[in-house]
């Protein structure tokens, strides 16, 4: 299988209508330490896995300043710079206290630092798509908003998406800067962000699901996702992603993992063409467990 399947099956989108990826990304927040702190327990892995990605067809890959912090994008720069045909999409403004500890800091110096020290790690000079991790509730968003339009129109970052927003949130930032991508948790067994799918399709926004992976109950022995993945041939992963990726046209998948063998099992989600009914039947469980 591992030579077969490629992320280019999963058909391509826009980011921002001038940076074409394939729809499959990859998530590199798990090339982190336990509590996504530190170095990984398998550096070695973590460096094979990265270094598969592009000949998996796996072009838009997804990080974050705090993912270690700094840990990932170090670890992407050693193994994939100088990025030929590949989008590195990062993002700013949480803070790390430790492991599984994150606050938001959305002041307009620290967003600069933030931008400035990630083009520093990555090796680049613009950050193609650089996405605000939280709106900081304790700073007024427009000095957010206004900061990162500052950056844009300096050239230090090209497209700007947002992470864990609902509409009204998109709008406002949309007032200052175009929003080419959002990235809020969604999967089969979690519909809460279905109004701002909906927005992000009618706008021809990127929509990023983090935790894509999760199924919960779903995932049990004899259940519809665990059927289906047994008649398709593939991990139930592939299949919760397969269902993302027929949910929209502008769902952009970001699986991560440490792991080569469960990377290629993710991919594997590119090739698979789930009918109609099969999508309802996922569709209907997941509704269920939600």
């Amino acid at each position: 299988m591992s030579q077969t399947v490629s992320a280019a099956a999963s058909g391509q989108f826009k980011i921002g209508g001038d940076i074409s990826v394939n729809r499959l990304g990859f998530g590199a927040m798990r090339i982190t330490g336990k509590g996504i702190w530190g170095d990984p327990a398998d550096p070695a892995a973590a460096r094979a896995t990265l270094a598969r990605l592009p000949e998996l067809g796996v072009n838009f890959i997804d990080t974050a300043d705090s993912y270690g912090p700094n840990t990932s994008e170090d670890l992407i720069r050693e193994v994939l710079h100088p990025y030929d045909g590949l989008l590195i999409a990062t993002k700013g403004g949480l803070t790390r206290h430790g492991p599984d500890r994150w606050a938001p800091v959305g002041r307009p110096e620290y967003l600069r630092q933030c931008v400035l020290m990630s083009l520093r790690r990555l090796g680049v000079e613009r950050i193609d798509l650089w996405q605000l991790h939280r709106i900081d509730p304790k700073t007024p968003r427009e000095e957010t908003f206004g900061e990162i339009a500052k950056l844009r129109q300096e050239g230090l970052i090209r497209h700007v998406g947002l992470s864990e927003v609902n509409v009204e949130e998109i709008e406002a930032a949309r007032k200052h800067f175009p929003v080419v991508s959002v990235q809020n948790r969604y999967n089969l067994g979690d519909r809460q962000s279905e109004a701002v799918l909906d927005y992000c399709e009618q706008h021809a926004i990127g929509f990023i699901p983090w935790f894509p992976l999760a199924a919960g109950s779903l995932a049990q022995p004899g259940s519809a996702l665990d059927d289906i993945a047994k008649s398709h041939g593939v991990a139930i992963g592939a299949i919760a992603l397969a269902w993302l990726l027929k949910r929209s046209p502008v769902i952009l998948p970001i699986p991560g993992t440490g792991s080569v063998d469960h990377l290629v099992e993710n991919v594997a989600a590119a090739q698979v063409k789930l009918t109609d009914a099969e999508f309802a039947e996922l569709d209907r469980a997941g509704r269920v467990t939600a």
